[in-house]
């Protein structure tokens, strides 16, 4: 499509450490995208490296537009949001206060949107966040994400550390992110079948390379991820 996200030859390093080693990546226009694999394998790198949060070498492109000299706000106001891992909000201000920061680079804030997903919120807006659940947490960053009206929803482990339950709601919102507001996800997840159930199209990272990519179902059914990261059978 004309408005896909295309990663060509992402170099990232830390110091010394080379963390993401040249990969291309394509994500869909209105796709569920995920990038997977081990702790340390240049997922997150590769999520801040899109966002303009790190510094990198090669080429992102928005369609046939080349966005590497934008920072951050700019690419924000490009549609391009990331949810961090760790989800990021700020623990001693309000919740309304999260949201807003979120709505900062947009001309109109987006409380219908964040509502709309999150019906909980608008009754908890005066709330501290910090003494929110994890999984409320959670929640609250990715209304924070709508906030900024995205077009590229760049979310980072969103299941990590939560319940199985709460992490069933999390998908079930990805989904309803994706197909309702038709706002393209880039899913990074270490929950393997999470990941492959909910994205079309996957991305396998090893050591900062793409070691495989495919179609989720393809993936699913491929021996190597049956038994690296789907516990050796096909889920």
């Amino acid at each position: 499509m004309a408005n896909d996200l295309t990663i060509k030859n992402l170099n990232v390093w830390y110091g010394p450490v080379y963390a993401v080693k040249g990969i291309d990546i394509r994500i869909a226009e209105g796709s569920i995208t995920a990038i997977f694999g081990a702790n340390g394998a240049g997922k997150s790198s590769t999520l801040k490296a899109i966002a303009g949060g790190i510094k990198y070498q090669g080429n992102i492109y928005i369609g046939e537009n080349a966005i590497d000299n934008l920072p951050v706000h700019q690419r924000v106001r490009r549609g391009i949001v990331l949810c961090p891992e760790g989800r990021g909000i700020f623990y001693n201000m309000t919740v309304k206060e999260n949201l807003l920061a979120g709505a900062y680079t947009n001309s109109r804030s987006n409380f219908d949107i964040a509502f709309s997903v999150f019906p909980f919120l608008k009754e908890r807006l005066n709330q501290i966040a910090g003494t929110l659940s994890g999984g409320e947490q959670q929640m609250l960053a990715i209304a924070r994400a709508l906030m900024a009206n995205p077009k590229y929803l760049l979310l980072d482990e969103p299941s990590l550390g939560l319940a199985p339950i709460i992490i069933q709601k999390i998908a079930e919102v990805i989904r309803h992110i994706n197909e309702t507001l038709k706002i393209t996800v880039v899913l990074v997840e270490q929950n393997t079948s999470l990941a492959l159930n909910l994205a079309q199209y996957g991305y396998v990272l090893e050591n900062g390379r793409v070691a495989l990519h495919g179609k989720s179902n393809e993936l699913k059914n491929n021996p190597v991820i049956q038994e690296k990261y789907l516990g050796g059978a096909s889920k």
